[in-house]
């Protein structure tokens, strides 16, 4: 919705284009590592045998896939939704009410520190070239950084949520019977580290952070999780 305007720096560029699916990416892998992890864990604790596991494993990571896939799609094509209805009902405003447009523009620039003199210069300028992209942007805080974007979202979900998930069922499907919950919680502990520190990575964030904080959350999501298989004591037949 905006021109790209060149980068001042481009040695060191921002990464905020990127915030769409690397969310949705994060959130995949974080949620497949915890949820197979989880599963696995919980169902070997009730003493279910190997090939028990292991199914419920893969059952798991193909559910889950499609499951973040289509949650993404549609919790991102509401808001997709919600930006186009707006923008609509802004345009439509616009052609209505243009003064009054012009002043709320003029206003939320005087709001943002300009003199009013200087506010009015601005708005004048920004609505001769294109008035809709003023609001949109100023008005409303949508760009094209931030609009949404269902099927990248899903596809990215899905594709992390596979991938990390297939982390911990590989652990367990290495591993002997006897030693499956031990390495699938070490392999979860460094799949989370790991998920931490690559998202930092790809976002431009410290890296240390968001690896403690990733790992302390998935591994208290995952106890929780786990914890029902001790509780009730589950077993597959």
């Amino acid at each position: 919705m905006s021109p790209d305007f060149p980068s001042a720096h481009p040695e060191d560029p921002h990464f905020i284009s990127r915030s769409g699916w690397l969310r949705a990416a994060v959130l995949g892998a974080n949620d497949g590592i915890v949820s197979i992890s989880s599963l696995i864990v919980g169902v070997a604790a009730a003493n279910a045998d190997r090939t028990s596991i292991l199914i419920a494993g893969l059952a798991g990571l193909v559910a889950g896939a499609m499951s973040m896939a289509s949650g993404e799609y549609v919790s991102v094509s509401s808001q997709a939704d919600i930006e186009k209805a707006d923008i609509q009902r802004e345009a439509e405003a616009l052609k209505e009410n243009h003064k009054e447009e012009f002043d709320e523009l003029v206003a939320i620039y005087e709001l943002r520190g300009l003199k009013s003199e200087t506010a009015e210069l601005v708005a004048h300028e920004l609505t001769e070239d294109d008035a809709l992209r003023a609001h949109i942007r100023d008005e409303l805080g949508l760009s094209e950084h931030h609009s949404a974007n269902p099927l990248q979202a899903a596809f990215a979900s899905a594709f992390t949520f596979s991938m990390a998930g297939a982390l911990p069922l590989l652990a367990a499907f290495l591993a002997p019977t006897s030693a499956i919950i031990t390495a699938v919680l070490i392999t979860t502990f460094i799949a989370l580290i790991t998920l931490g520190a690559l998202g930092a990575k790809f976002g431009g964030a410290p890296i240390i952070p968001a690896a403690v904080r990733v790992l302390i959350w998935g591994s208290i999501a995952m106890a929780i999780t786990a914890g029902a298989g001790w509780l009730f004591g589950v077993t597959i037949a």
